[in-house]
């Protein structure tokens, strides 16, 4: 949504600074599930990376005043670029760097599946991967599918996000019997199936992060 106005059950700034809060946490308390994940298909170092970048992106934000979601997310983006190793930064940088120039003042669920669309868009351009190559595309691409459905269906973008943060967690338990095809895990061949992929994970829990500073009062803005 573009302009000012808001409607209930959008989504404005101070939402916005809550997920980058709930995402700092949620990835603390992940970062050894994440690391056990990595260590079976990848370098293992998935859980230490997202921590570390989150944990910098929360202490920038807390030092910084942030007028739009734009903003917010543009902050992220710069920040996990220059914080976090491996495939991770490149990644998920781009995805928030695009989901920036989607967002508008306020989010409805229109507007929150611009967003998610956009930060897929970025991924698939950087990483050239797509739906069940055993990445993160298998939980960004039902996440934004989800809230189109909610947007077409005269939802809110809080509505939006919860069901954004329901399909990724789907998507990403969808990854465990896939054979990678792209990345490090693509290496290992069939011995990657049972095993779920770990950007995939961090994708889920950073959209539950986001649908939980919704409901937690980052709506009706």
């Amino acid at each position: 949504m573009e302009g000012g106005a808001s409607t209930p059950g959008s989504l404005g700034v101070a939402w916005a600074r809550a997920w980058v809060e709930a995402s700092a946490d949620v990835m603390r308390q992940n970062r050894m599930a994440l690391i056990d994940l990595d260590r079976a298909i990848g370098d293992g170092d998935h859980g230490e990376n997202m921590d570390r970048g989150f944990t910098a992106v929360l202490a920038k934000l807390q030092s910084t005043e942030t007028e739009t979601i734009g903003d917010v997310l543009a902050l992220v983006a710069k920040t996990l670029m220059s914080t976090v190793g491996g495939a991770a930064g490149p990644l998920y940088g781009t995805a928030y760097l695009r989901a920036s120039k989607a967002a508008g003042s306020t989010l409805d669920a229109a507007g929150v599946a611009d967003v998610l669309e956009a930060a897929l868009g970025g991924i698939v351009a950087r990483g050239k991967a797509e739906r069940e190559d055993k990445t993160m595309v298998d939980a960004w691409g039902p996440a934004s599918e989800a809230a189109r459905e909610i947007a077409e269906a005269g939802g809110s973008g809080v509505e939006a996000l919860q069901a954004a943060a329901q399909a990724a967690q789907a998507g990403a338990a969808a990854t465990e019997p896939l054979t990678a095809r792209k990345g490090r895990a693509s290496y290992l061949g069939a011995r990657s199936v049972g095993h779920r992929d770990p950007g995939a994970q961090s994708t889920a829990l950073l959209l539950e992060a986001a649908a939980g500073a919704a409901g937690d009062g980052g709506g009706d803005e």
